[in-house]
């Protein structure tokens, strides 16, 4: 750790920090966090901080894993054609990109400040202050958040927490996260989430986060809408919107799969609500139907069920429904104000404008190509390999029946000939009886061949 930071930071770790503890308090696979604390300075007076350190080389070892990991999709992919539904290779690229993010600290601490702006001045919700000056690509320097975690409440409940004060802090703090200020803490497991008491909560881990967009936000928002209102035809136009549904999704049945799913939630008490099943069922709902969510529509589940989870093991009274809808009522509202509908036609507008004012130009270059001859339609097949392939393979079949027969033919000849001449001393009649012997093997062979194809009917 000490080399890493001293190259990273380009100061030897004596001037960087006026204590600093060797031995890591907490461990991942990327990174070390280790307990140290900052000279004071007549800006800023010393305070404990945790220093995140990545590991030597890990780098290379995540490019080699992503290199296996790759080659595994794609021979999974090669050898089980059903497996391409899933989109290994994509996932595998996503996993990556994922991967390089956490891996430069600078994007986690720009997140961080980020996370702080939008907040604001909450003490009963707060992020680590990043000390910016000891801070690198390899090395991340953080305020240390004082709490106790809420891994250990759920499993040692702790009389000084208010759990329902806690529960409705917490789904409040994330409903503002994904429907207001558009930028969540992607991976709010109970290890990342600290607690002051009675109810102050403290957010740590800033690896994985997400952003949700004006236009994403739309989307979410009616397909919640749809789904609270057992209208599921409205999720799928969404995901047509979102231009995720698969060449061979089958809109009929995407319907009925998430109607079927509404129905089985639909008027169950909150407390029975297993969210990670619910989670499970949803995305292999969408996977058995080939549509492909973008990474934040994932993202933005998977931390809404986890939330979820946490607040109904705090208070399973809690009505989480009753929390997100009127908010998503707002949000839907919002847009269909006239403010919002004048601005979004202007746009429209001016997106309008500067297609007209284009396709002259556009229609002309086109026309000059086809008048000198340059003009180029490509076609792309799908699917004729394999076509060729049987083809060949039934040519190939056919050519070795005929000459099985030609065999057999002149077998026949040779024995029903009333003479019997020698060919090198050897018996004609015995060069019959030898062709129909090879004429039967190789009609045994073309027998068992067409049987193993699958394909005798």
């Amino acid at each position: 750790a000490r080399q890493m930071i001293e190259a990273d930071l380009g100061t030897p770790i004596e001037e960087c920090f006026a204590s600093f503890s060797e031995t890591p308090f907490a461990s991942g696979s990327i990174a070390q966090v280790y307990r140290a604390t900052t000279h004071a300075t007549p800006e800023r007076p010393g305070s404990h901080v945790v220093v995140k350190v990545k590991r030597p080389d890990i780098e290379e070892t995540i490019r080699l894993d992503m290199t296996i990991l790759r080659w595994i999709g794609d021979v999974a992919e090669r050898l089980v054609p059903e497996l391409s539904v899933y989109h290994p290779r994509m996932i595998v690229d996503e996993f990556e990109q994922t991967m390089i993010r956490e891996m430069d600290f600078v994007n986690e601490a720009a997140t961080i400040a980020r996370f702080a702006e939008s907040i604001g001045e909450d003490p009963n919700f707060r992020v680590p202050t990043v000390f910016w000056d000891l801070t690198g690509p390899s090395v991340l320097t953080l305020e240390e958040m004082h709490g106790v975690s809420v891994q250990s409440l759920l499993t040692h409940p702790d009389p000084a927490v208010d759990r329902k004060q806690l529960a409705d802090r917490l789904a409040r703090g994330f409903v503002k996260q994904f429907f207001e200020t558009g930028l969540f803490h992607a991976d709010p497991h109970p290890g990342n989430l600290l607690v002051e008491p009675p109810a102050a909560i403290r957010l740590i881990d800033f690896g994985l986060t997400g952003r949700i967009d004006d236009e994403l936000l739309g989307h979410l928002v009616m397909a919640l809408m749809g789904a609270f209102n057992r209208e599921p035809e409205i999720i799928v136009e969404v995901l047509a919107d979102m231009n995720a549904l698969g060449e061979q999704t089958d809109r009929v049945q995407l319907r009925r799969d998430f109607l079927e799913l509404i129905e089985k939630y639909y008027g169950l008490p909150l407390h029975r609500f297993d969210m990670q099943t619910l989670f499970h069922e949803i995305t292999g709902l969408v996977r058995r139907n080939e549509v492909s969510l973008p990474r934040e529509f994932v993202l933005f589940g998977k931390a809404l069920v986890a939330v979820g989870g946490i607040c109904l093991q705090l208070d399973p009274d809690m009505d989480l429904l009753m929390l997100v809808k009127p908010r998503l009522l707002k949000l839907l509202a919002d847009r269909v104000a006239p403010g919002r509908l004048l601005k979004s036609a202007a746009m429209s507008g001016w997106h309008l404008l500067n297609f007209l004012k284009g396709f002259p130009s556009q229609l002309r270059d086109v026309s000059r190509r086809m008048a000198r001859g340059k003009w180029q339609v490509n076609i792309r097949h799908q699917n004729l390999d394999s076509l060729a392939n049987e083809v060949d393979r039934a040519s190939n079949r056919l050519s070795f029946a005929v000459i099985t027969a030609a065999i057999i033919i002149g077998s026949s000849w040779v024995l029903a000939a009333s003479a019997a001449p020698r060919v090198f001393g050897i018996p004609t009649w015995s060069l019959g009886v030898i062709g129909y012997v090879l004429a039967g093997l190789m009609g045994l062979w073309l027998v068992i061949a067409i049987v193993r194809s699958g394909k005798l009917s």
